[in-house]
């Protein structure tokens, strides 16, 4: 009971709740503008025969901009700026790797379309493969440099303005995966499975540094509150293993399902598919 009220006090002073109300306006203009192009746009836009929206995506819209709200709000968003930096992993992990899919894949396409197509001519630039990939895994590498890291937890406007910079460029990164847009295809199936290998392997770079160090690399985590007595160097290789391991079981089970899917489209068509990789 005392160990129980020791952690339930520490928490409460590291994290004492607060409401987000910038994530909470700017998630509700994203529910706002969902619904408006669904219901008023859908007319003129959406293809004749289709529906405008289905449920699946609307499920999968609305679970994107929840996975925002819990990783951008307390007592996540709280805990991953004052005590442990490995709720500052979980929060990035939900930021690039499992909002940006879902919501991709819960915008109709005809709507993000229309979204886009102002600027058509820039987006089609930065989704080519290659510089989609780059761009984002450098941005991923800065956020991980000490100095980035210190100034994200002490100044709460680069903060806002990192994380934006970190979602926008992994949408960039899944949007050859998924191929919202008939403007933009995705990539082939093995083509897609390359490049989510690649993708599971560069973060492996950051996250051994954070698992193999022997001193913490964020001296800033040092000074503060030490939630449930976890260590700093603990705290930090936590925060490695969350990386390498969670980041890879989602990308690899992006492959899996993409190898599944491709492999049950060939049996159907009567084709070989390791005849079809050969061809590639």
């Amino acid at each position: 009971m005392n160990v129980l009220s020791i952690a339930a006090a520490s928490f409460s002073e590291v994290a004492a709740f607060h409401p987000h109300f910038d994530v909470l306006g700017l998630l509700l203009a994203l529910v706002v503008g969902f619904e408006y192009g669904v219901r008023r746009l859908a007319e003129h836009h959406a293809p004749r025969g289709e529906p405008a929206v289905t449920r699946r995506q609307r499920l999968l819209f609305h679970s994107g901009l929840l996975t925002l709200l819990v990783t951008s709000s307390w007592p996540i968003h709280d805990l991953a700026e004052s005590s442990l930096y490995s709720v500052h992993m979980v929060q990035h992990m939900g930021m690039t790797l499992v909002a940006p899919p879902l919501l991709l894949y819960g915008i109709p396409w005809w709507l993000l379309r229309l979204a886009v197509r102002p600027i058509l001519p820039v987006v089609r630039v930065l989704t080519k493969p290659l510089v989609a990939l780059f761009a984002f895994n450098a941005v991923l590498g800065l956020v991980h440099v000490p100095a980035f890291v210190e100034l994200s937890v002490t100044s709460e406007l680069f903060h806002f303005g990192m994380h934006t910079v970190l979602f926008t460029t992994a949408t960039m990164m899944w949007w050859p995966i998924i191929g919202p847009i008939p403007d933009l295809p995705r990539l082939e199936p093995f083509p897609r499975m390359g490049y989510l290998f690649l993708q599971s392997l560069v973060p492996t770079i950051p996250a051994s540094f954070l698992t193999l160090g022997e001193t913490p690399l964020y001296p800033i985590y040092e000074t503060f509150p030490r939630l449930w007595g976890i260590s700093a160097l603990t705290d930090q290789v936590v925060a490695g293993l969350i990386m390498k391991l969670g980041g890879g079981l989602i990308l690899w089970g992006f492959i899996a399902g993409v190898f599944f899917t491709w492999w049950a489209e060939e049996q159907r068509h009567g084709r070989s598919p390791i005849r079809t990789v050969t061809k590639v």
